[in-house]
């Protein structure tokens, strides 16, 4: 049952997929903007011209331009950059560990500050100590993760210069990855020094994107451990002389915890989204800084490749999300 669930789902999930890729496939074409006209030199011809267009295939019609895109993706060549002039994959490649990093991290963040602070206001319920977290929790709920970065820096690199304020790793330190996963990697090899030194540049930006999504985690699962404290077998269970604290963590908490996680796993693909901004602001070498700059200079190959990306980013954490919760809820494994 649950493995039909997970098929219908991944299946609209990838025509969904497919209806976005044609919609910006072809607002990419109409809209306003030639990306021909900003890479040549402005002494170039009309021969010249023409004959750059017809080197990307963009003198052929849109429904020729996407037949030939889509064959292309068949055999796994998404084009090459109009700007870097590689491969879209191998540039796809080089940013994705890098967001991916952050991502995790922040998620790793989010879960840690969101989980605590829910167990907690639990806890204080219907004391003063619960009316100020969800004060300040409203007022992470209000700030975006841009504005985070942006206070992020004023304190941390210009108040108090004690983080590195840009890229994702010292450039002498950079020499000996056999992978992009560079903080991974470190920690895997012993190279404990290096992955400090990763994490310092990751704390800022890891830390503006994971603040607005602990706030979400907050408010969902706090309403949840709240609920479920009203029911009978934590009732029995505090008739038995268990402790508050094992009540909420033994009892109510992993019965709380799948409408949280089914949030969590829906804003963890908004978060790798939002790493643009974000990334932008730190000059992190990351996807969300490679779609800005794929977005300026008008690169589609590029544009298109990002957008299957954060697709299949999309449709495998949905699919993973839903195995965890039925993991977690018998009734939906059974059902």
């Amino acid at each position: 049952m649950l493995l039909a669930v997970i098929f219908r789902r991944a299946a609209m999930a990838l025509i969904t997929l497919a209806g976005v890729a044609v919609i910006v496939f072809v607002l990419l074409r109409v809209v306003p903007g030639d990306p021909v006209a900003m890479m040549i030199g402005p002494g170039a011809t009309a021969a010249d011209i023409a004959a750059l267009k017809a080197h990307y295939g963009f003198d052929a019609s849109i429904p020729e331009q996407f037949r030939i895109w889509v064959g292309g993706i068949v055999t796994g060549d998404f084009g090459t950059s109009i700007t870097l002039h590689r491969y879209v994959t191998e540039v796809l490649a080089s940013r994705l560990p890098a967001t991916l990093e952050l991502a995790i991290a922040a998620l790793v963040i989010a879960v840690a500050i969101g989980g605590t602070v829910a167990v907690a206001g639990t806890l204080m319920r219907r004391t003063i100590g619960e009316t100020i977290i969800d004060g300040v929790n409203s007022i992470l709920l209000a700030v975006p993760d841009f504005i985070w970065a942006l206070a992020l820096v004023l304190l941390f690199a210009v108040a108090l210069p004690v983080l590195p304020l840009t890229g994702r790793i010292d450039p002498e330190l950079a020499e000996g990855f056999a992978t992009r996963f560079y903080l991974i990697e470190s920690i895997l090899t012993g190279r404990f020094a290096v992955a400090g030194n990763i994490l310092s540049h990751m704390i800022m930006p890891a830390l503006a994107l994971a603040l607005p999504l602990a706030a979400v985690i907050v408010r969902i699962l706090k309403q949840s451990l709240k609920e479920a404290m009203l029911q009978d077998y934590v009732l029995l269970a505090r008739i038995k002389g268990f402790r508050e604290l094992r009540l909420v963590l033994q009892e109510a908490l992993r019965n709380a915890i799948g409408p949280a996680l089914a949030l969590t796993g829906v804003q963890f693909t908004f978060l790798i989204g939002g790493t643009v901004i974000v990334e932008r602001i730190f000059a992190y070498p990351g996807i969300g800084n490679l779609a800005i700059d794929a977005v300026i200079n008008r690169d589609f190959p590029v544009i298109q490749g990002l957008v299957l990306l954060f697709g299949v980013i999309f449709i495998l954490i949905n699919i993973g999300v839903d195995v965890a919760v039925a993991a977690l809820n018998p009734r939906l494994r059974y059902g």
